[in-house]
């Protein structure tokens, strides 16, 4: 019994020295790795360097970033904008809207700062009121004198037929002055059935007849309005015709034909027509001419006159004629 206790006893103590000696020896390592992490040197910090600009890309992308503007992005949106704005009242043709909506802007607030138009004076004018001159110079109620153009307002004047000539003048703050020169009317021109008053140089002044214009002289036909100051001048120097006429035609643009108001019309030449007028004065001052019963003078031959007599005259003349033609025979026959 006892030899099996000391073996017992003896096999325990040699796993106590095992365990000691795995203790001590983990505790040596655990030592020296302590000891060795003391010993390692420490990591230097890196030095401080500056921050690099990183290479710009390559490219267009990279020309455009170095040569652009800065905030040119926000100037080309603006751009955009305004241009589709522009384009849309193009398209939806607003622009006299869109023009006329900024002119009155601007001229509201310059009648706001004190240059409303108050005062208007116009000279000149005989056919034309005051309120049709204003209208035909765009001169309106909100227009202001500081935006007013006086070169414009006086070509508008001058485009109108009746005014020969205009002066336009602003006296600030408030007073326009408006000096105009009307053409005075001439005649009534009547080419293809309308009938309208113009100038002495033919130009048309109004494209109806007024009842004030009725007492005007009256040409017919084409060109007869360019060449009517001319002829009528001839034809007062004869006031024998002139008095008893009732209008002129031109014919063929060529030459002109009188109507009297006896309803009687004269074929003139178309030469030496002062010479033809004197000779028609001669014989109505002689012969009562435009009181016989004649419907027509054909004066177009240079070297005869003749005469249409009218279908009474000709009945007349016609069985006068036979007449005498009896009284001769039976004067024969006897």
């Amino acid at each position: 019994m006892h030899g099996g206790g000391r073996l017992e006893k003896s096999s325990r103590l040699s796993g106590i020295q095992s365990d000691l000696k795995a203790v001590a020896v983990a505790a040596v390592a655990l030592l020296r790795h302590r000891m060795a992490r003391r010993k390692r040197p420490q990591p230097q910090p890196l030095p401080t360097r500056r921050l690099a600009r990183p290479e710009p890309e390559r490219g267009i992308i990279a020309v455009l970033e170095k040569y652009t503007p800065r905030r040119i992005g926000v100037v080309a949106t603006a751009l955009i904008l305004l241009g589709s704005a522009g384009l849309g009242i193009v398209k939806g043709g607003h622009v006299d809207e869109f023009v006329h909506g900024l002119d009155d802007a601007r001229n509201a607030v310059a009648n706001i700062a004190g240059f409303r138009i108050e005062q208007v004076a116009i000279s000149g004018r005989k056919q034309l009121t005051q309120d049709e001159i204003l209208a035909i110079g765009g001169v309106t109620g909100r227009s202001s004198l500081l935006f007013l153009d006086a070169a414009a307002v006086r070509d508008k004047l001058k485009a109108n037929p009746w005014i020969a000539d205009a002066t336009v003048l602003k006296f600030y703050p408030s007073e326009l002055q408006i000096d105009i020169v009307e053409r005075t009317a001439f005649a009534r021109w009547q080419l293809d059935g309308r009938t309208s008053v113009i100038a002495e140089d033919g130009a048309v002044l109004e494209p109806y007849v007024a009842r004030r214009f009725l007492s005007l002289p009256l040409v017919v036909g084409k060109g007869a309005g360019e060449r009517a100051k001319d002829f009528l001048a001839l034809l007062a120097r004869y006031p024998q015709v002139q008095s008893q006429t009732r209008a002129v035609a031109l014919v063929g643009e060529r030459r002109w034909n009188v109507w009297l108001s006896s309803g009687l019309v004269i074929r003139l030449p178309e030469q030496d027509v002062g010479n033809s007028l004197a000779m028609l004065t001669k014989l109505d001052q002689d012969d009562k001419l435009f009181s016989r019963d004649i419907t027509a003078i054909d004066m177009r031959l240079p070297d005869r006159l003749t005469v249409r007599l009218s279908d009474n005259a000709a009945k007349a003349r016609e069985e006068q004629f036979s007449k005498d033609k009896k009284s001769k025979k039976k004067a024969g026959d006897a």
